[in-house]
Formats: C-alpha cells, structure tokens, sequence
C-alpha cells in the first residue's frame, strides 16, 4: 500500500493548463446533495413556527450557497491528495488531479478561496452558521489530510465522510431559527443514515475493484474491508438510524410512526440498487437516472410531510404516548 506520506503532486500532463479541470473538481455536478440541508429548514420551522416569514428567505439562500461553497472546497481537496490512489482505480484514473492536469499551489489556493468564500458567506446568514461551515471544513481536512486522514482506516472512513449529513442539517436549521439546536437523537439517526449511504457506496467500489490487493491499494481501509464485514456494517448503520429515528418519533411526533415501513422501503431500494454490477451508487450524481427510485424517494418526503402537519390522536392511545406540550429542544439562550 502507498503510504499516504508518499502523496506527491503528480507531473503535469502535456494536457495541463486552462480553468476547466479547476472547476472539474470542485464538482459542482455534487451540490444537489445539500438537499439533506433543507430538512433541518423544515424541521425549523416545525418546532419554531414563530420563525416562519419570508424574511428568513434570504438567510436560507445565505446557508444554501455556503454549503455548496464548503462541499466543492472538501472535494477540491479530497481529488488532489487522493490522485496517487485514484490512478490505481478502473475509472476514477481520469479525474483531472489523477490525470495531471491540476498543479497543487492553485489547488491549494482554490480550496482556499472556497473556504473562506463559504465561511464568509455564511456569517451573513448567521455566525451559528458560519461556525457549521467551519467545522463542515475542519471535517473535510481530518477527513483527506495526513497525517490524522481517517478516509484510510476502516469504519472511521465511512463515520467521518457520514458527519457532513448531520451538518447540512444544521446549517439548513441554523438559517431559520438560533434559540436551540435539533434533538440529539434526529442528529445521530442523521449521521447513522448517511453512514449507511456511504457503506454501501464503499461495498460497491470493493465490488467493482474486484481485486482484495489491488483494492488495498486504492484505499487503505480496503485492506480490512471485505464483503462479509461491509455487510455487517451496513446492518449496523441501519439498525443505528433505525432506533434513534424511533426515539425522535416517540418523543417527539407519532404520527410519523405510519411512515416508517415507507423508509424503510426506501433503505431496502437504496440497497437493491447498491448490490447491482457496478452500482450508480459509486457516482452518487447518477441517481437521478433511476426514475423508479426518485419517484419513491418523493413519495417518502410527500407522506412525511403530511404526516408533520397531521395529528391523529388514536395512535398516542395505542401506543400509550403523550404527545410533547413544548418544543423540547435544547436551548442555546
């Protein structure tokens, strides 16, 4: 295995030169992603109605490109120190730094412009914001950068990587309201579920190697990973996501209860997906091409949505729950 102390800037190719490969790997094909932001808007202006006016609107936009400026400046260095690696993979050898076509002092400087673009951009929506992007950008460097760069050991790739869902979430959250923050079991359930998301991405790329040395080669954590343990984990994630997305609905809206065989069609079709022959998974981006999925991942959001603005008062005497009097959220006053 390469060690990661060994990443050099690689030659420019006869090809290097030109902004395009630049704006290539900050990936902006990547940011419908921060759609995971919007929840943290809605779930805002549920336990804070008092909060919704159009005169947030501007401060969600704020949050929105601030997100997408701190997503493309972790991808932007995510491609460069990961381009002696991704030379060794059987398609992700023609992404530009891979290719030769970035030099590492504009990368550097690109990452950080974007950055400190996206911080800054942010403060405008709210310093609570700003501070999310900041630690969204901290988690990108533990994530990539050596010495710590936990994308090599195993299951800490996949928990470090997932964190980023959870603060979308309170970037989305932090927009509309600053008097608490989201109940911690909704944060974990979150994260869970995004660890799930990226373990089956991991078991995919494993799969589409399909060589256990050469994969090794690739990413660190392979050298540990193998089909039976990512499956373990994926069990894991989902069982994780399963019962603190249990415990945010008891405690807080029952009625959401009636969705969840609906979610978790959604985490069995999300599988289903991962498990094919070089899976759309690996390339997240690809998703929207399975129409069938998309539309269940709407009808998913549809019921939700309902099910938040719906009381129904038979199912806290079956279950024998009170509903919450208050928004018991921790407050930050």
């Amino acid at each position: 295995m390469q060690s990661t102390a060994a990443v050099n800037e690689p030659q420019p190719s006869a090809k290097s030169g030109g902004l395009w490969p630049y704006v290539q790997i900050a990936r902006i094909d990547h940011w419908f992603k921060n759609v995971f932001m919007l929840l943290g808007v809605v779930l805002a202006y549920f336990f804070d109605p008092a909060e919704m006016s159009s005169a947030r609107i501007p401060a969600i936009g704020l949050a929105l490109l601030a997100t997408c400026l701190m997503v493309s400046a972790n991808y932007v260095i995510n491609e460069w120190l990961d381009a002696p690696y991704d030379r060794l993979h059987p398609t992700k050898h023609t992404r530009p730094a891979a290719a030769g076509l970035v030099k590492g002092r504009w990368v550097v400087l690109e990452w950080a412009l974007l950055a400190v673009t996206g911080v800054a951009v942010a403060w405008l929506a709210h310093p609570y914001v700003a501070a999310t992007a900041a630690a969204f950008a901290v988690a990108g460097l533990i994530y990539n950068v050596p010495p710590v760069r936990t994308k090599e050991l195993a299951y800490l790739d996949v928990l470090s990587e997932s964190v980023n869902n959870p603060l979308r979430l309170l970037l989305g959250w932090f927009a509309v309201t600053q008097h608490a923050v989201p109940p911690l079991s909704l944060f974990i359930a979150y994260w869970m579920a995004g660890a799930f998301f990226m373990a089956i991405k991991r078991l995919a790329e494993y799969r589409r190697i399909a060589d256990p040395e050469q994969a090794a080669r690739y990413r660190g954590s392979f050298r540990h990973y193998d089909d039976d343990r990512l499956m373990v984990s994926l069990f894991f994630y989902a069982v994780m996501a399963a019962l603190f997305t249990g415990v945010f609905i008891v405690r807080y809206k029952l009625e959401l209860i009636l969705a969840l065989p609906l979610v978790g069609g959604f985490f069995a079709y999300y599988m289903r997906i991962g498990l094919r022959p070089d899976s759309p998974v690996q390339n997240p981006e690809r998703l929207h091409r399975e129409r069938g999925f998309m539309v269940y991942a709407l009808m998913c959001v549809g019921v939700a949505l309902v099910l938040m603005l719906s009381h129904i008062p038979v199912l806290y005497d079956l279950f024998n729950v009170q509903a919450a009097q208050n928004p018991p959220l921790w407050t930050l006053d």
